[in-house]
């Protein structure tokens, strides 16, 4: 294990989750690889490729194979890695609360026709007007949400599954669709729970209109709730009445209004106040039901109405913001004969304002920390190197989150600005950094006269590899 007493505490979490994985890798070598590999993520400033990964680590004279054998050869396992760290994420969470997960899909451009698991997909930066495709991998996005601090979360990966469609290319993994994908994941997640001891902790997750199919619904796990959005002309019914005597009992009610035709109803509207991000919004919803889908009636389902909001938002230029009407269905409970709701009102509202974090962990992902540019052509490393990115940015995710909590990183060092409230992913980057070359923040390279020169020499140097890997960008 590495040990230092002098290191910043960031480190130390870091180091600590590393060590937790160990038994993941198998033989020490390996692990000692996979640790080689997430320094040269984080001390790397060009592209996310191994190759200048390992430039940065100064290492431009060895052998690299071994190195990219760890995802060809099947020597990174994302299953046992993934065990090892849902694992570390439990503390967090009491089994009194639930564990809360999100479910997206995610999309991995690629320009290869012949990679494993690419196939011409939708392309999501295109207008609704003029949709064109792209090359890429799909993928399923699992992830678990911090617990709530003052109306603020975190999406901290748990796992990246393969969900490639039937026309991909061939891969060693089978094509799927995003919410087989997802119940996949759930599955997994509740067998880690049960294992764990906590059989009783409820399992919450948070998904998009694309898995709101019906046997998403119907194969559910056990002691796991769905809270999922819906289309707006959704065909719902009330739940059958009993009616003794002979005869098949009724699988259907009556049929239920829309979900759009309860905003013209003329009823009344619940209102509560729920922080989201730092603020307080005030929410009009209504919860109706119980009510069935049309082909599940064996799954009563809630659903939440939430009215559009018109806010006014901005302190320097405010202007008016509108929010359109969203649908959600969530998963009833039966308590004592009756269907009721699995959590509070409140903490519900306050769920569904947190599935976003998916997103912006897509941008930071992809975006920021170039997931899916290194270049592995390999029909398994194609995929595994996706995952193992994704793994290493969860795993500075949690240490920040062990070692800052969501609202406690060190300032910004700007006089004009202190920093958003939660710390963001570059906030994050430029403390491991700082913490491993041992120097503030911005320090000044040039001054007017050279009285620091020879206290820079050290830091000169440690900078060194990472700016000559920096320029094959």
């Amino acid at each position: 294990m590495i040990k230092n007493s002098t290191q910043p505490i960031l480190l130390q979490k870091l180091f600590e989750l590393l060590e937790r994985h160990r038994t993941a890798f198998g033989q020490e070598r390996i692990y000692w690889r996979a640790v080689g590999l997430v320094l040269g993520e984080i001390f790397n400033f060009g592209r996310h490729t191994v190759t200048q990964g390992l430039m940065a680590l100064g290492m431009i004279d060895g052998d690299w194979s071994g190195w990219y054998r760890l995802f060809s050869q099947g020597r990174y396992e994302e299953r046992k890695v993934a065990q090892a760290f849902i694992r570390e994420t439990l503390p967090h969470t009491s089994v009194e609360e639930p564990y809360v997960t999100g479910v997206d899909g995610v999309q991995i451009p690629r320009s290869s026709l012949k990679m494993a698991g690419t196939s011409w997909l939708k392309a999501p930066r295109t207008p609704v007007f003029k949709v064109g495709i792209h090359r890429a991998q799909r993928f399923l996005h699992g992830s678990w949400l911090t617990p709530l601090e003052a109306g603020y979360s975190r999406a901290i990966p748990l796992r990246f599954l393969p969900a490639f469609p039937p026309k991909a290319k061939p891969a060693y993994v089978q094509p799927q669709r995003e919410w087989e994908a997802g119940l996949s994941f759930l599955q997994w997640v509740r067998q880690e729970l049960d294992e764990a001891g906590r059989e009783k902790q409820l399992l919450f997750n948070l998904a998009d209109g694309s898995f709101d199919v019906l046997d998403f619904w119907r194969e559910l796990p056990e002691r796991t709730v769905l809270a999922v959005r819906t289309a707006r002309n959704r065909r719902l019914y009330y739940l059958p009445e009993r009616h003794p005597g002979p005869g098949r009992p009724a699988s259907y009610g009556a049929l239920a209004p829309h979900p759009c035709d309860w905003l013209h109803k003329g009823i009344s509207w619940q209102k509560r106040e729920i922080p989201v991000r730092g603020k307080s919004i005030l929410m009009k919803f209504q919860v109706l039901g119980p009510f069935v889908r049309e082909g599940l009636p064996e799954v009563p389902l809630f659903l939440f109405v939430v009215k559009g909001m018109h806010r006014k938002v901005g302190k320097k230029r405010p202007h008016y913001k509108h929010r359109k009407p969203s649908f959600y269905l969530v998963s009833a409970v039966q308590i004592d004969g009756q269907w009721q709701l699995p959590l509070p009102v409140k903490i519900i509202l306050a769920w569904l304002w947190q599935r976003w974090e998916l997103e912006v962990a897509h941008r930071e992902m992809k975006s920021g920390f170039g997931v899916g540019e290194k270049q592995c052509w390999n029909p398994r490393s194609s995929i595994s190197s996706v995952q193992w990115s994704v793994w290493v940015y969860a795993l500075l995710l949690l240490s920040a989150y062990r070692s800052w909590g969501l609202l406690n990183a060190p300032p910004i060092p700007t006089r004009w600005w202190q920093g958003a409230k939660r710390w963001s992913f570059n906030t994050l980057w430029r403390q491991y950094r700082s913490a491993f070359w041992g120097t503030p923040q911005f320090q000044a390279l040039w001054t007017r006269t050279p009285d620091n020169w020879l206290k820079k020499e050290s830091f000169l140097i440690g900078l060194s590899n990472s700016i000559a890997a920096s320029t094959r960008i």
